[in-house]
Formats: C-alpha cells, structure tokens, sequence
C-alpha cells in the first residue's frame, strides 16, 4: 500500500449494518437489500470533499463466517472501521472485537461507529448525548485504540460521511502520536517536534513569536496568509487558556508587545489535539516535513541524486548563501566566530553536531580564532569539506536548519573525471568546473604531515611530537593564481593508511598524493620507495614529491635511488623543498597541490614533460579552434544577415 492509497476495513457483528453503511456512501443513497459482503470497493479522492483526503481509499466489506479472511484484511488494514448497533454488539466489542485486534498484534486505529440511530435525519443532526456519556466515553478511556467515535444511520443518510472522514484522518492525522489519551498531555516525540518547529519560527531569536513570525509560519504551514481577526483569536485563546487552565496559571503564554512563547505554542497545539481539531497540528508538522511517526520524512533528508562515480558534490551558490545566513544570524556578538554556546545553540533544531565533525576533531579540523571559535571561512570550508565527503549528511542537516527548498538546489555536481590516453598510458583529463579538491598525505611517521596540516590552518608550529593514530583533516580557503578562489582538503591517514591506499573508492576519491620525507633524516625517503613499490596501482593518481624541514641539514638518503633521481625517472617535478619557518614555501606547497589538481597531467607517473607540454598545447590548441570555429560562424551569420536586409532593400 503506498501512502497515496488506504485500506478501510469494515468490521463488526453480524446484522450491524457493515455493507449497508458502504453501500450507502458509495450510492448516496439507502438501498434497503444487498448482498450479504460485498465486493472491495475504491474510493478517488474527487469523491470526497476533504481536502487532506488520499489520492484513493480503498472500502473493504468482511465476512465473519470467513475467520482466516478476515484475519488476512485485518492486519492489511490501514484503519478499522469497527461498527456495532445495539447493546449485545456493544458487548462485543471488548470482549471479542479489542480482543480480536490485540491478539493479532495490531497497532492501528479504530473508528467507532454506532449504526442505525434512525432518528438522525441529516448529516447536521445533533447526537444523542446519552449515548455519548453511556457508551462512548467508558470505552474510549479503556481502549485507547479507539481513536473517535460517532454515531450514524444508513437509512437516514445520517453520519456516513462524516465517518468515512474520520476513517481517512485517522491515518492521515493521527491523534495517538500527538495525544497520550490516559494522561492528555502532549507526547514527547510531538513536544520535541513542536519545539523544532517554534526555534525555526523564532527568527530573531528572542524566544517569543511575534505577530510577523506568527503570521509568516502560518502562511508557511496552510499555504495563505491570516488576517488580524485570526490573530487577535489566537491571542484571546492564549489569554483565556491562562486564565482558566490551572495547569497554565503560573507560565506565561503570551507577552504583550512580545509575543507568543514556547509555552503557548505547546499550549495551543494541545487544545488543538483536545478539541479534535488535530488536523491542524499535523498540518504545522506536515509543512515541515514530519511524518506520522513524528520523524522527518528521510526522502526529504537525503533526496536521490545521481552522482556518477568520478564526479563530486558542491555546495551551489544557494547553499553557500543560506550557511553564510545561518553564521550571521547565531553569531550573537558579531565577532566574527562562533563560540560554544553559539555552536551549541545553532545546532539546536539537529541532532547535535555531524558525526563526521566529531570524528575530524571539529572545530580544530578548520579555521578558528584566537579563542579556538569557528570563523565563517572555517564555517564554509567545513561544510564544502562535509559535502565533498558525504553530501548527504549536508541535505540532512540544510533541512534540520530550515532550508525551505528540495535540498538537491543547494548541491551541484560536476562533470564526470574524464580519462585520456597518450602512447598507451592513461591520465586523467585537466579540471574545469570543481572547487572543492582532495589530498592525501602521506610519509613516514615523524616526517612533518601534522605539521603540514596546522600550517594549512595557520596554526603555529609546535615542536611537540604527537603520533597520529585516527585520519586527521584539515580544510580551509585558498586563493590561486588569478584570484580564483578553491577549498582544499587535507587528510593525514594515520594507522589507516595501509587501508585506505588500497581502497579503490577512496583513492578515486584522491585528486592529489602528497608523499613527503624528512630531508634531514637520512631513513626517511626509503618508506616512499617501499609504498610505491608494493602499491604500484598509485601510479593512476597524480603524485607530487615533498621535501619537509628544509631549513635544518641535508642529509643523504640511504637507499638505491636519491629523490630527485627516483623524481625524474618517474617523469614528476623535483621534490618541493619546504620548512615550517619558511612560510611562503607552505603556500607554494598548497597552491602546487591545487594546480595538480585541476593539471593531474602535471603530477601523473610516466608522462615526460614533452608530453605534458604537447598536452597543454593541445588543449589550448581546442580552445584555439572552438574560438575559430565561432569566429566563422559569427562572420558567416553577420555576411547573411547583410545579404538579406539589402535584398530586402
């Protein structure tokens, strides 16, 4: 059954009235003979005027002579529409009927009907409240399945749609998630949803909802907008709710010239549910996109998008811009970072933080202030870096914040990494739509990575040597040459980089190899040596060579092949000779990575530099044609063009 369609099933004692009832809502009209059970019937939603009603209900008669067939629609069943009409079928509903339901283990909802009350004779006909204190009441507080109750008549057309409404709302807005029925309080799966929805309303965050507030999530949830005659209701109700409720005596529900308070939202939205008018609860929760199990609707959190296997995810402009909100907004100081209360708040409508984060060390893994506060470089480099990853973890989260469109307008993806072939050997193509790029680094322990990636975060350099045992990131801005803006991300693998070197995904994943050695200890070059040795399939990714701590000794390395040798027959650049206390060696170092990134030819094994060369001139000489080529076709349109307005002429 998908959520478009729902299953009625129609139960009750023999002689009640079951296929009357169907029949009389189907025909709008009673029909005194018909036969005993009748065949399933479904309902489109043009035949209901009610407006949250499903694309179609399906209506399905039962025969209790047939134990093992009902048992099968009962438990198909999306709602019961359970059916009694004198006091011996009333008898039975908890003695077989609830019985009958709990046994099977359903966890639905009932609708109670009490049919043939002849003496209704429209659909406007006030009920008979005797049978409403009598019979009604004691049965709904003891089975708290039966959901509403009401009474109906198929010869007097009297109720029938009224129940058959019941039937779809009780499925479409459930009252058991909402409303603890034995206590009649709000539950806390709806209180914590409701809550959400109050901090996301509240823009300026006062913790009060003001009239424009009220006003925008209302339009927000019913699609139209109240006027003040609305308003100044909603504002009376919370007045009188105060005043008369002594469980609301003490707690401020509304302040003048303030607003509406969390209290009094909840308040609210409980009368709502009290008064039967809980439609207009799920309505707030539908708006933002909470389902029926008070969760938010997963299609919503992680909407499917076709990523090819050699393309990445990025954030759109859309995206940039909305987190570039979401920082100012709950960076209450305006000093430019967001402290741990602010952080803390920011995250309230989530979760919490992204386990990704948390396993990055966050907010370390990004750039920060002088108090260790996130900045909004480091607040955007982190989400590019979380999208890069897993983009679904940034949909999940755009929509806890409030995004209020699909989340898929605030990702774009970019082209699929194309492969080219020269003399036999594949490379992959240069780069031209993507922002966001990926390096490993990778060495030997002690040979200055950390280092690496705290001078990418303009951290200071520590002499303090900590083994890095987890995968560590880093991930900041960085402006290339031409002003042109990208993201790099660094990863050291730590204990994990056996593993990762030899995961296919992860290395496609791999825009740059970092390989460094310690250029003043004579053991470290040989461990590169080694990796490439045993791990020959890195030749695929581009690599380029690092010399660390340049500014203490040289010292010979003891292996076979020195690094600069081992480099050239590898057709790849000499290694990057770079120091901790040499600052514009780091940037040359990051802004390299960067250009191997969208250059991989430049970085990629077994590719001589007259190749690299030839390669360059290839694709300028595309480019060369394309502007040719459209230089003809302008030339050639503007002549025609000539040609047609003299004749013209």
């Amino acid at each position: 059954m998908s959520k478009e369609t729902i299953k009625v099933v129609v139960c009750g004692d023999h002689g009640v009235g079951k296929s009357s009832l169907i029949i009389s809502l189907v025909k709008g009209r009673f029909i005194p003979n018909v036969q005993k059970v009748l065949p399933q019937v479904t309902i489109p939603k043009d035949f209901s005027s009610n407006p949250y009603s499903p694309k179609n209900t399906i209506l399905v008669d039962t025969d209790n002579n047939n134990p093992e067939q009902l048992q099968r629609e009962l438990k198909s069943a999306d709602v019961l529409w359970l059916v009694y009409s004198d006091y011996e079928s009333y008898e039975r509903l908890s003695m077989y009927w609830i019985t009958t339901f709990r046994s099977l283990g359903l966890n639905l909802p009932v609708v109670l009907c009490k049919n043939k009350c002849d003496y209704l004779e429209n659909e406007s006909m006030p009920l008979n409240r005797k049978i409403e204190d009598d019979e009604f009441l004691p049965i709904m507080a003891n089975f708290k399945e039966i959901e509403t109750c009401i009474q109906a008549s198929a010869k007097m057309q009297a109720g029938i749609n009224q129940t058959f409404y019941l039937c779809q709302r009780a499925v479409a807005h459930p009252i058991a998630p909402l409303l603890d029925s034995r206590t009649s309080e709000l539950k806390p799966l709806a209180i914590a949803a409701l809550d959400r929805i109050f901090f996301l309303s509240d823009n300026d965050q006062d913790g009060f909802l003001n009239d424009d507030e009220i006003i925008n999530y209302k339009r927000n949830s019913f699609k139209k907008k109240i006027d003040i005659n609305e308003l100044n209701f909603m504002k009376e109700t919370l007045f009188n709710l105060s005043v008369t409720r002594e469980e609301y005596s003490l707690q401020l529900l509304f302040v003048p010239n303030k607003g509406m308070t969390r209290d009094g939202f909840l308040a609210l939205n409980k009368q709502y549910a009290e008064q039967g008018r809980h439609e207009t609860t799920w309505a707030i929760l539908r708006a933002f996109n909470y389902t029926n199990s008070l969760s938010i609707d997963n299609k919503i959190l992680s909407p499917i998008l076709t990523v090819p296997s050699t393309s990445s995810v990025e954030l759109s402009s859309k995206g940039y811009r909305f987190l570039v909100d979401l920082f100012l907004k709950f960076d209450k100081d305006n000093d430019g970072g967001l402290n741990d209360q602010e952080l803390l708040f920011l995250f309230t409508s989530t979760p919490g933080i992204p386990k990704l984060w948390s396993s990055s060390n966050f907010p370390l893994s990004t750039v920060v202030n002088n108090r260790s506060f996130i900045t909004l470089q480091g607040w955007l480099a982190q989400w590019s870096m979380t999208t890069f990853i897993d983009y679904k973890v940034t949909t999940a989260y755009l929509v806890y914040f409030g995004f209020e469109e699909d989340a898929k307008v605030a990702l774009q993806i970019t082209r699929p990494r194309k492969i080219r072939r020269r003399l036999g050997k594949a490379y992959r193509a240069p780069v031209t739509d993507r922002t966001v790029f990926n390096c490993f680094i990778v060495g030997k322990p002690h040979c200055g990575k950390s280092s690496i990636l705290e001078s990418f975060l303009a951290r200071t350099f520590s002499d303090v040597y900590s083994p890095t045992i987890r995968p560590k990131i880093a991930v900041n801005s960085l402006e290339m040459k031409g002003g042109k803006q990208c993201y790099l991300i660094l990863q050291e693998l730590g204990e994990q980089e056996e593993a990762i070197l030899e995961n296919k995904e992860k290395l496609d994943k791999c825009d740059v190899l970092c390989l460094l050695y310690d250029s003043s200890d004579p053991e470290s070059f040989s461990y590169l040596i080694e990796l490439l040795t045993k791990h020959t399939h890195l030749n695929k990714v581009p690599v380029i060579f690092v010399a660390c701590k340049a500014d203490l000794d040289k010292q010979q390395q003891r292996c076979d092949t020195q690094p600069d040798e081992l480099a050239e027959s590898l057709s790849l650049a000499h290694p990057l000779h770079i120091s901790s206390a040499w600052p514009s060696s780091l940037n040359e170092l990051f802004v390299t990575i960067a250009d191997t990134a969208l250059m991989p030819l430049n970085g990629t094994i077994g590719f001589p530099d007259d190749d690299k060369n030839t390669s360059k001139m290839d694709d300028t000489q595309r480019w060369m044609l394309v502007g040719s080529a459209i230089g003809v076709v302008a030339i050639f349109s503007f002549t025609l063009a000539k040609l047609m307005q003299t004749s013209r002429k």
